[in-house]
């Protein structure tokens, strides 16, 4: 589990504002280098070159640059409409975060603002004849950059807003979300004990604040509890729903001398929860398979009206199960820091009824989904039946008994039922 600032940095470079300024910063500073290096230029070279041009090819990129930017702007307004509208808002966050448009707009903003700065510098004689060489120079390999640009956003935007590229983006970031908790069941603590009861002086933590737990730094976790000499058991995980008052940890003192300080840990356990207003898929499986169900049942509403997405999204949710029961390594199950801290795990049955249960609610009454998702069912618990198998049973019979009250034909009801055969005897 990353710590606390790591992931707010992460968080703080995909918004769209910061390659955007990154971007345009590196443009002044490049124009104004010219100026700083013209001396190291020799004066006979502007007249070899044709250095004037520079003038107009400064203003095209200018005026140019300011149109594409905007259109730019334009066509991912409608990208992000389309996600919303066309799969769910919350893939939405997903098509934000694509680098591919963010480092295009960036480039285009970088570089009029480079070339703007170009012109007020080149009016005010700044640059004199060898500083025009040099931004010669910098200005067609800025050009270049653009036309590379250019190419690459002409084949992105064909793709971008898209049914499929957006359902291909929130299955990669619950594949992501899924692989990394495989590496760490726990986020690197310990697993809370099952038969763990609350001792009489334990002291209890309550939220402060009213949302989900987006992260938890349980490395800084993991020093308060040596520094403070005491153990964390936490009630909560990303993606918990939290509100005013609710229990979110337990404290217990490992020194009988220190008992009556515990309440002095809670501003700096408090202080390693982020909570916002909504969740997240980097640290929460949960969420990418929500979300992927209800791509799914949106599919499935009279409005749409298309299983065929369903169908789809059934397909990647298998994708997305299949790496929860890859074999666990042992030795990345707990950080040797953290051994204080006790955290709950996430159980398979949690995961199949976000995955499940709303697509087989919502297309019960179609045979083509029924089938697909029984066959789902069947291939999880064939790749791995000790951990899958159990579930997938259940899920199977609530499938047809829900199938038995909304299928018509007593012989799609049979095909059903055979296709369950696997599952249930």
């Amino acid at each position: 589990m990353i710590a606390r600032w790591r992931w707010l940095l992460q968080q703080l470079t995909k918004r769209l504002w910061f390659r955007a300024t990154l971007f345009s910063l590196l443009g002044v500073a490049t124009a104004l280098l010219a100026v700083v290096f013209k001396d190291y230029i020799p004066e006979s070279l502007p007249a070899r070159i044709g250095a004037d041009a520079v003038d107009k090819i400064l203003g095209i990129i200018a005026s140019s640059m300011l149109a594409v930017t905007t259109f730019s702007l334009s066509t991912m307004v409608t990208a992000y409409g389309a996600a919303s509208s066309g799969v769910t808002p919350r893939a939405t966050t997903l098509v934000m975060e694509d680098t591919t448009t963010q480092n295009a707009l960036a480039t285009f903003i970088g570089s009029f603002l480079f070339s703007l700065v170009g012109i007020i510098a080149l009016s005010t004689g700044a640059y004199g004849t060898q500083g025009r060489v040099l931004l010669f120079a910098v200005t067609i390999a800025v050009v270049i950059l653009i036309v590379y640009t250019l190419l690459r956003w002409i084949d992105h935007l064909s793709k971008l807003g898209r049914v499929g590229e957006t359902i291909d983006r929130v299955e990669q970031a619950t594949i992501d979300a899924i692989n990394n908790r495989v590496q760490w069941p726990h986020l690197g603590g310990a697993a809370y004990p099952a038969e763990w009861m609350i001792p009489p002086l334990a002291q209890t933590i309550t939220s402060h604040q009213t949302g989900y737990v987006q992260h938890i730094d349980v490395h800084a976790l993991g020093a308060v509890a040596k520094a403070d000499e005491i153990q964390v058991f936490l009630d909560i995980l990303p993606g918990t729903f939290v509100h005013l008052g609710m229990p979110l940890a337990r404290t217990v003192s490992l020194n009988a001398e220190r008992v009556d300080e515990l309440h002095a840990s809670t501003e700096k356990i408090l202080a390693t929860l982020t909570i916002d207003v909504r969740r997240t898929f980097e640290h929460d499986p949960r969420f990418g398979l929500s979300v992927l169900s209800e791509i799914a049942s949106r599919a499935l509403s009279p409005a749409v009206n298309d299983p065929g997405t369903a169908i789809d999204v059934i397909g990647r949710g298998v994708r997305s199960l299949s790496c929860w029961g890859k074999p666990q390594d042992p030795a990345a199950k707990i950080d040797e820091d953290c051994e204080q801290v006790y955290l709950r795990g996430l159980t398979v049955d949690d995961l199949f009824d976000d995955f499940f249960a709303p697509i087989a609610r919502d297309g019960a009454s179609l045979l083509e989904v029924d089938l697909r998702m029984m066959k789902a069912l069947v291939s999880l618990a064939q790749i791995n039946p000790e951990m899958f198998k159990d579930a997938c049973a259940r899920h199977a019979g609530l499938l047809l008994k829900r199938s038995d009250l909304s299928l018509t034909l007593e012989e799609n009801k049979q095909t059903l039922r055979a296709a369950a055969r696997q599952l249930i005897r």
